[in-house]
């Protein structure tokens, strides 16, 4: 896409894309329940994120132990689990559970995900206060994040943008740009709920990766906060704008060296399942 394509996206008051007309009322009124965060896949997509962020930190805690059954025992008693609520939701026996834990047996790497697995769930069914304690200790967003991947193999920015119906805004970005996962940002709750530390921090934890921030009006916000972070992501993913963008963010883009992607999919649910159909986790 050339030049074209980035001036009818920054047109003056032009529609971004005549496909849009012919979407209907009932995108149209998807497109503003997502600007109002009343988007199912939004709401539930922001927990599992946290949830398996602190999955991760979890097992590789209980992986890297000199003694796992210890650190499974720690963990769990963290959680304020018992052993016989830990088995069961595992379906195991107790005595099981506690081989491991004493040390009798050394726990595989399905095992551990089946015992973190069970911890998380039992505390979501009690209002998963242990994992919003962990995540604020751990510096870890709860409400920005509303995905994150990786893709099963590297994807080139053409590649990307067929995937999310993209516009490319400006023609001059470096070759051989490639991205080996995606983190879709809920670009309101970002401003509105991170410290401008958790914000750069988010952005710099995803060098070579797509970033895809969405309920954009226009773009500058996100843009801005790209410029100020020491860490670019590989390729930034606008999803909103339904008249214009911003000129400085395209400008910021390019600046950065940044290529910058206009999504022209109606809705968040569309985008991140078009994003993890490129996963291994679909």
């Amino acid at each position: 896409m050339g030049p074209t394509a980035a001036h009818d996206a920054i047109g003056d008051g032009e529609p971004l894309w005549a496909r849009w007309k012919s979407l209907g009322a009932t995108s149209e009124r998807k497109y503003e329940d997502e600007r109002l965060g009343t988007n199912g896949l939004a709401v539930s997509e922001y927990e599992s994120f946290a949830a398996k962020a602190v999955a991760i930190r979890i097992a590789g805690d209980i992986v890297l132990s000199d003694s796992p059954g210890a650190a499974m025992r720690k963990w769990r008693e963290y959680f304020e689990v018992s052993q016989q609520e830990a088995a069961r939701s595992m379906g195991v026996s107790p005595s099981v559970l506690s081989d491991y834990e004493k040390g009798r047996r050394t726990p595989g790497a399905g095992f551990v995900r089946r015992f973190v697995r069970a911890l998380l769930r039992i505390d979501a069914e009690r209002g998963s206060r242990k994992v919003e304690n962990l995540s604020r200790a751990l510096g870890i967003p709860m409400t920005a994040v509303i995905d994150m991947q990786e893709f099963k193999e590297p994807m080139t920015l053409e590649d990307l943008i067929l995937a999310v119906d993209g516009i490319l805004l400006y023609p001059d970005y470096p070759k051989g740009v490639v991205a080996y996962g995606y983190t879709v940002i809920d670009s309101i709750k970002a401003i509105l709920e991170l410290s401008s530390m958790q914000f750069y921090a988010l952005l710099g934890s995803v060098p070579e990766r797509a970033v895809v921030f969405t309920r954009v009006t226009a773009g500058r916000s996100p843009m801005v906060a790209v410029r100020v972070s020491l860490v670019k992501p590989s390729v930034i993913v606008l999803h909103g704008p339904r008249t214009r963008v911003d000129f400085l963010s395209i400008e910021l883009a390019r600046l950065d060296r940044v290529p910058l992607v206009l999504s022209t999919l109606p809705s968040i649910d569309e985008l991140v399942a078009r994003l993890r159909s490129r996963t291994s986790s679909r």
